[in-house]
């Protein structure tokens, strides 16, 4: 991979994506060339006395130039309308003037580019506060540690406890078990009691809450991202409750630990003696999850990792939501709701770290420790080495002011977390290697600079552009880039807020919720694959005739995939790239039948850039269930 800036935009690409050409080859001995004239050489002789300088608009035609026309596209309009009469502007002509006006002041981008600067703050968005404060109370922990593909299970032959008893141990995909009367199928198990722990880390694609379900006849209990207390605890339940639900928050684009024992044993007193003349009864264990808007489903392994990563601080505040008038997140309104929840968090954030420490007698050693891991935090937060005002401040002031160093150590962090050094991205508007480091971060992590980054600004690495790329490289190849890349591409192909779709029963029978849940897993896996898998690349998205299909889509597709299958790539000769993967298509339709104009809309704003006025208010779509001889073009 390599990474190229583009008017201050870094791009990343192979190593071929662009190439620049210089040619030199004319002879010192050959009669030098006549100079053409310039774009703009043309344009203030030919063009300028009617639509004024830079087209601005004059006496003849006072509309200014603007449109979204591309430079091709302008030059052949050039070319067959200008000027007006029956002489026309040269083609050649016409191209050094398409070029010359888009760039300069005909083009969205150019207007933007001449508007007066205009200074403004930024504060952190509600999701870079919420990766900011997990960072900031984990320092340095890998949000994915490991290849996704299912979770470590740990078989028993006994109670889990007796280690001695352990039979297998072996990668499940999914926790998807009917053990009937039989057992794990492997010789040695009681099959009256036998016990089973999976365990490793869950992903999270996307930020909401989170619903774990068990199913199960047998006792169960579910640890997710932590050991304080368990998420869902069956152990003791009712002999007919075989379903058992949880809810927890967490963020998208991180690995969180998780743990499920299963143990099969029969209620009442233990014995043994009358159980070996019994059958054994069956047993059953099923770990699902309902995502952020979508149906229960069982955790499909690519969201499933077989190690186990540390634990993370979920920021659960509630926050109001984030200006997205022009298409995408931004941190630019203020208000006392935003402001009461900042403090909201930071109280929640200083109880939860002070909560780590334990309960310990204050003494020297211990009043030390604290203020250097507070001062750790405050250079972590602020994102640049704390200056003698600044540790004033915001540490040794606190600490002289109580005896207790856990109080100070509060305080400190509270201080820091509601400092605009935090909160804000521009203050002090510094230009210097560690405001280089935030903006690294910022833009590839959304969340603070990691240790390493730092480290990188503080030796001078980041003022040189090879220091930059090392870094940038780096970290692109860390999961939580891939994270950021998703939420664009989700926003890109406008199904970042997951809508109801609903279709007709009658004519798509067995089209229901599940299956909506099914297609935008489908294609989550599908941009993973295309835009961020080993032979990810631009036309891999746009021309890939891959589709992920589980057992239930195969058997609405038509695919030759076993029905209990798990997602797996198949090859569809009637898809071709990310524009046809039926999640997408089926956003993109009515209840009945296609709609050729939401799609359309699609290409032409978010593929082609184009501007596109609003359609008329008496235009209605038709049932194609009203005129079923009818194409959907007619």
């Amino acid at each position: 991979m390599r990474l190229i800036r583009l008017r201050g935009i870094w791009v990343v690409g192979s190593a071929s994506l662009f190439v620049v050409a210089l040619s030199t080859s004319q002879s010192p001995t050959s009669k030098p060339q006549a100079k053409p004239a310039s774009g703009e050489a043309i344009f203030a002789k030919e063009c300028a006395p009617c639509h004024g300088a830079k087209g601005v608009g004059g006496a003849a035609y006072p509309r200014q130039l603007l449109g979204d026309k591309s430079v091709n596209e302008l030059s052949n309009y050039i070319a067959k309308s200008m000027p007006p009469g029956p002489k026309k502007t040269p083609k050649p002509n016409a191209d050094l003037l398409a070029k010359y006006m888009h760039e300069d002041f005909y083009s969205p981008v150019a207007q933007e580019r001449v508007r007066p600067p205009r200074v403004a703050m930024a504060r952190l968005t509600v999701r870079q506060f919420r990766n900011a404060l997990a960072d900031l109370l984990g320092p340095d922990r890998q949000v994915v540690n490991g290849e996704p593909g299912g979770l470590t299970g740990s078989y028993y032959k006994g109670h889990v406890w007796d280690k001695s008893g352990k039979l297998i141990n072996r990668v499940d995909p999914t926790v998807n078990f009917d053990f009937g009367t039989k057992g794990p199928g492997t010789q040695g198990f009681d099959l009256h009691n036998y016990s089973i722990v999976w365990e490793g880390s869950v992903y999270a694609p996307e930020t909401g809450d989170y619903e774990f379900i068990i199913r199960s006849n047998q006792p169960s209990l579910l640890h997710v991202n932590g050991w304080r207390k368990p998420l869902i605890d069956a152990r003791v339940r009712s002999t007919n409750e075989n379903e058992m639900k949880a809810t927890t928050f967490l963020i998208g684009g991180r690995s969180y630990p998780i743990v499920l024992s299963f143990t099969k044993t029969t209620t009442g007193v233990n014995d043994d003696e009358k159980k070996k003349k019994t059958p054994p009864g069956p047993a059953n264990v099923q770990l699902l999850w309902k995502r952020p808007k979508l149906s229960p489903e069982l955790i499909p392994p690519q969201y499933l990792i077989p190690t186990q990563n540390a634990e993370t601080y979920v920021c659960e505040t509630a926050f109001p939501a984030d200006d997205r008038s022009i298409g995408y997140e931004r941190g630019t309104a203020m208000s006392k709701e935003w402001d009461d929840a900042t403090t909201q968090a930071a109280l929640a954030a200083a109880d939860y770290a002070l909560g780590l420490l334990g309960k310990q007698p204050n003494t020297p050693e211990k009043t030390a420790k604290l203020k250097e891991a507070s001062k750790q935090f405050l250079i972590r937060a602020f994102r640049q080495p704390l200056t003698p005002e600044l540790q004033q401040v915001f540490l040794e002031k606190q600490f002289a002011a109580t005896p207790d160093p856990e109080i100070a150590m509060k305080r400190v962090m509270l201080l820091g977390l509601k400092s605009p050094r935090f909160l804000y991205r521009e203050i002090g508007n510094r230009k210097d290697a560690f405001q280089t480091a935030a903006e690294l971060a910022f833009g590839m992590w959304d969340t603070i600079p990691d240790s390493e980054l730092l480290r990188a600004a503080g030796a001078g690495e980041l003022k040189s552009a090879d220091g930059v790329r090392r870094q940038a490289t780096r970290m692109v190849e860390n999961h939580r880039a891939w994270n950021k890349l998703r939420d664009f591409l989700m926003m890109w192909l406008k199904v970042d807020e997951t809508p109801d779709i609903i279709k007709s029963s009658k004519a798509y029978p067995g089209f229901d919720q599940t299956t909506v849940t099914d297609l935008r897993t489908s294609l989550d896996m599908f941009l993973q694959d295309a835009a961020w898998g080993k032979d990810g690349s631009y036309q891999k998205l746009l021309l890939s005739k891959t589709q992920f299909l589980n057992g239930r889509l195969a058997s609405i597709y038509g695919a030759n995939v076993a029905a209990n299958a798990t997602f797996q790539p198949v090859n569809s000769p009637d898809r071709v790239g990310v524009l046809t993967q039926p999640y997408l298509l089926s956003r993109l339709s009515y209840l009945e039948g296609t709609s050729p104009i939401h799609r359309g809309v699609l290409i032409a704003r978010n593929m082609m850039g184009r501007l596109l006025a609003a359609p008329p208010s008496a235009v209605a779509p038709v049932a194609s269930s009203l005129h079923p001889t009818l194409s959907t073009r007619e």
